[in-house]
Parts: structure tokens; sequence; C-alpha cells
């Protein structure tokens, strides 16, 4: 987002739109914690077109987001990404890395990922960054309709319920995956529109880039906010 001036602001806290705890955000892969057993652990899918660019930010932007706001409850959400046609085995593009650092994130060690469908079918919640990779996701995975929203729906969503619905739950998980029920109930209240798709900045100048990656980050950190903010209290520091 510009300033007044034109010149686009310097950031690098997660808190304020980015991510910050690169030690922990860098070149982990996303695996299940071996701290708690697969089910106490809520999983994010992302996803985009060559998950070199839109979802691989996002992916490494929310996980920053995430250890800086849970801290050592932060492997109780894993957060991953995919592309519906990936550029499988590449780096970051270079400019959205570079969009990325300005965050607050870390590209180093990410490896792109071609969309399989048990990894929609496995999570708990999948974000895509248009309707078009929505609509490619639930071709191969139509049990995850309830759990697969645009990244921009679901902040929209998110903010449509509200904090104080009433979520179930024991731990964080749990209580992630009643949101989401919540989020999927609420669906009919709101319209479907060409604004809830984020930009492909692939093959664009680094303005584009940047535009995206800040959409990316506008929308994905409420919703990230909203599922830490399920942390019971008693295990808070």
């Amino acid at each position: 987002m510009a300033s007044p001036s034109g010149q686009r602001p310097r950031r690098s806290s997660p808190r304020s739109h980015g991510a910050t705890a690169r030690s922990t955000a860098g070149s982990d892969t996303g695996a299940v914690s071996r701290h708690w057993p697969p089910e106490s652990v809520f999983t994010v899918l992302l996803v985009c077109t060559g998950n070199i660019c839109r979802s691989a930010l996002a992916e490494r932007l929310g996980r920053a987001y995430l250890a800086e706001t849970l801290g050592a409850d932060a492997d109780q959400v894993r957060v991953t990404s995919a592309g519906v046609r990936a550029v499988a085995g590449s780096t970051m593009h270079p400019d959205s890395a570079l969009v990325l650092r300005s965050l607050g994130g870390d590209p180093d060690g990410f490896v792109a990922r071609q969309l399989a469908d048990d990894m929609a079918i496995d999570a708990d919640l999948t974000l895509t960054m248009t309707r078009q990779h929505q609509r490619d996701v639930l071709r191969g995975a139509p049990r995850a309709l309830a759990r697969t929203f645009t990244l921009r729906e679901a902040a929209g969503l998110v903010e449509l319920v509200g904090e104080d619905v009433d979520v179930a739950g024991n731990g964080l998980a749990e209580r992630a995956r009643s949101l989401v029920e919540q989020l999927a109930a609420a669906r009919s209240h709101r319209r479907s529109s060409l604004e809830d798709d984020i930009r492909d900045p692939i093959g664009m100048p680094a303005e584009v880039h940047a535009e995206a990656g800040d959409a990316v980050a506008a929308a994905l950190i409420p919703v990230l906010a909203r599922i830490a903010a399920l942390r019971p209290a008693d295990v808070r520091t």
C-alpha cells in the first residue's frame, strides 16, 4: 500500500501486517510437530498457481506471524502451500521473496509443491488466492467444500462473524476447526465477487509483486490473528 507521498512504507513486523520470527519460519518444512499429536495440530493450506509468489509468500508470512504471536505454541498451527500448476522444486520468485523480506518473512529454503487432492482433503482450512483456484481445489477434493475459501473471502467472513462467536473445543486446534465451521455457515451472508481474487504478479513489474504481497498480508493476518486468539488462556504466556 502506498503512502500519501507515493512511497511504499518500510515494514518489518508481522503484527503490523507481516512477520519477523525468521529463525523459526525459515527452513522449516511445515512438518507436524513432534510435541503434538496430529489431531492437536490445525493445518492451513494456501494455494495459488505456481506456488512461487502469492501462496509461497503467504506460507512464510503466516509461519513468521504465528511464531511471533504464539511463541512456543506456534507448532499447533501448521501452515503449508502448493500450486495448481506449480513450478515444482523451485525457490520463491525473487521479486516476491524481496517483498516477503520487507514484510518480515524469510524465503530461505522454500521449495514449491504441486497441489495434490489429499492436501486439501487433509487440511483443516484451505485458502486460495482466487476463486478459480478454489474451483480447482474443489474439483479434486469436493469433500473439502466447507473448509475451502478464497483468502479474501475468509478474511471477510472472520470480520462478519466477529469475535464473540461461540467456538467449541478445548485446545487451539479444536477451537479453530469450530471457527471454520462458523465461517462456512456464514457464507450465505456474503457475496463472492471479483474483489475476492488477488492478482497474479508473475511476469509483472516488481510493483505488482509488492501489491500482491500487501493484499495477501492484509487478508491473511486477520485470519491467523483470529485463530491465534483461540489459544486457551491457561496456556498463554
